[in-house]
């Protein structure tokens, strides 16, 4: 099992997947301004993951961009709160905005997209880093 957040500057998506890593959803949205920290504890300590999956924000281009610069410290944060639980780069790119499309598509308007978006790019996050896994897996069979 593990949990995968989408950290913005005022929130933060939470997905978690099935102990077996084949089904991503959404989980909840924390306030970024408000202690997220101690509620992603609690959410920690409530699903026991193996890891923590961490939308790491690059441009189109693949290199980091100055969203980066303001997650250093978030990131470093985190990884101290959740220790031992291991936090997990993966390129976030696009997460959002697929996050969105898929919405639209499932007749979401934009005020009730509002409230789980995040969530849904986390589970985009989520499942990237499960497909790059059983990537890895098929490679070493």
């Amino acid at each position: 099992m593990r949990l995968a957040l989408d950290w913005g500057r005022a929130r933060v998506g939470v997905a978690a997947c099935d102990p077996d890593g084949v089904l991503a959803y959404p989980v909840e949205t924390l306030d970024a301004r408000n202690n997220p920290l101690g509620r992603l504890s609690a959410l920690v300590a409530e699903y026991e993951p193996v890891e923590v999956v961490f939308g790491w924000p690059r441009n189109l281009a693949g290199k980091e961009g100055p969203a980066v610069d303001n997650l250093r410290g978030v990131l470093a944060e985190v990884e101290d709160a959740l220790d031992p639980v291991p936090v997990v780069l993966v390129d976030e790119r696009m997460s959002t905005a697929e996050a969105s499309r898929k919405l639209a598509e499932a007749g979401k308007d934009s005020r009730a997209r509002r409230g789980i978006i995040d969530q849904m790019a986390a589970v985009g996050i989520l499942e990237q880093a499960l497909e790059r896994r059983r990537q890895q897996k098929g490679n070493n069979a």
